[in-house]
């Protein structure tokens, strides 16, 4: 469909340039009458290669963006002040550009007449299901102030979780990389000289040296290898991710890891009882909150677990039962559920589920970061051991050598 730029003003008097897509001119002009735009001038864009590559280095829209522009719309409409006038604010503070012309596409929409819910869905790469899904409870509801409020608490406890477990990943990540630095470095630029000084001895060298010379010589000569290596192997497996049955596998191989398993099941747990609850809450129906949290799962053995149950449920079982056969979900989870459904407080049951987990997130990931310091250490001390061994190896038999 034809791309068409225009420029004007609003019914409000503020500045709007954008594109509309419509089938011809006339379209496009009609479609911008119904948004309410005095357009001074329209012209159909074409294709340009430049807008492309433009459009590669614009900034994305973060879940830092997403939290802020929540809670900041959700305590100016709490406050009075009309959705339209809270976007235009909004739109004129936000500094992501990618994420202002989406806030500026919104209001326009709005003051057109189209849902705020309906709006969002034309911006899948800001607002996901989960959050048109609750944005489209509260305005049938008429409780948008209540549920934005509900939205941002969601966000900030699901973007604080998961910072939570970057920062357990960051310290191991950053000192690993440092010690394979580290002996990257002694192999390319200390090891050769020793390899010069062992010439000299007419002997044939210790097999640890020998490897380790072999070794260095290997990452001198095709270096042009295993430098670009990491980078074929990121996009080979994000390829090959792309593909479902791989990416089930990848993910339950994942949940059965040691330490790093149970701490992905407890986040999924966590972030399963969070957002169904919060769902719920808002009075979303159950069946379309199941879809909503399976698309958000973020785990495809989680994500399939919850549709099955969402099928059983289609056919009158309680929620409870699917769940524990789907073995994904522990007993305990199962069972606050099943007590949450029998005392009809299930969203205030998934609630203490998902502050319970979340805790135990914690307690995990500062139990791992403790573990993991120690294991790094020695780790660090074991390679830098053995190549100091492994050099002076030689040095050490030349020594017998003489003594004998």
């Amino acid at each position: 469909m034809p791309k068409f730029a225009y420029k004007g003003k609003s019914t409000s008097g503020i500045t709007a340039d954008g594109f509309v897509m419509a089938p011809d001119l006339n379209a496009a002009k009609a479609l911008l009458r119904t948004q309410k735009v005095n357009f001074t001038e329209i012209i159909e864009k074409g294709e340009n290669p430049l807008d492309k590559i433009k459009t590669v280095f614009e900034p994305g829209i973060t879940s830092k963006d997403l939290v802020l522009f929540s809670r900041q719309l959700s305590t100016l409409v709490g406050a009075g002040v009309p959705l339209v006038q809270g976007l235009t604010i909004l739109g004129d503070q936000i500094e992501n550009p990618t994420f202002k012309k989406v806030v500026v596409g919104l209001r326009m929409d709005i003051e057109a007449g189209m849902g705020i819910a309906d709006t969002m869905k034309k911006y899948p790469k800001a607002f996901d299901n989960l959050y048109v899904s609750m944005i489209r409870a509260g305005e049938l509801g008429g409780i948008l102030d209540t549920i934005l409020d509900r939205l941002s608490g969601y966000l900030e406890a699901t973007e604080e979780l998961k910072a939570k477990v970057k920062s357990a990943m960051m310290y191991p990540i950053v000192v690993l990389t440092i010690a394979i630095a580290i002996t990257w470095f002694l192999l390319i630029f200390i090891i050769p000289k020793f390899k010069e000084m062992f010439s000299s001895f007419g002997k044939e060298l210790p097999a640890p040296t020998q490897m380790l010379l072999s070794l260095s010589e290997f990452l001198q000569v095709y270096w042009y290898i295993y430098i670009p290596a990491p980078i074929v192997l990121f996009i080979i497996a994000k390829f090959l991710l792309k593909k479902r049955p791989i990416a089930k596998k990848f993910d339950a191989m994942l949940l059965r890891l040691p330490i790093f398993g149970m701490i992905l099941k407890k986040t999924s747990v966590a972030k399963f009882t969070r957002t169904f609850s919060t769902l719920i809450k808002a009075g979303v129906p159950i069946l379309q909150a199941l879809d909503t949290v399976a698309q958000t799962a973020g785990n495809i053995v989680v994500e399939e677990a919850v549709l099955t149950a969402k099928l059983a449920i289609r056919e009158g079982e309680r929620i409870a039962k699917p769940l524990a056969a789907s073995k994904v979900f522990p007993t305990m989870v199962v069972s606050m559920i099943s007590i949450g459904e029998e005392t009809g407080n299930l969203d205030a049951m998934l609630s203490k589920i998902a502050d319970f987990y979340e805790s135990e997130v914690d307690a995990a990931v500062e139990g791992l970061t403790s573990m993991i310091e120690p294991l790094v250490i020695v780790f660090m001390g074991l390679v830098i051991g053995t190549i100091v061994v492994a050099m002076f190896l030689p040095m050490f038999n030349m020594a017998g050598a003489v003594d004998g």
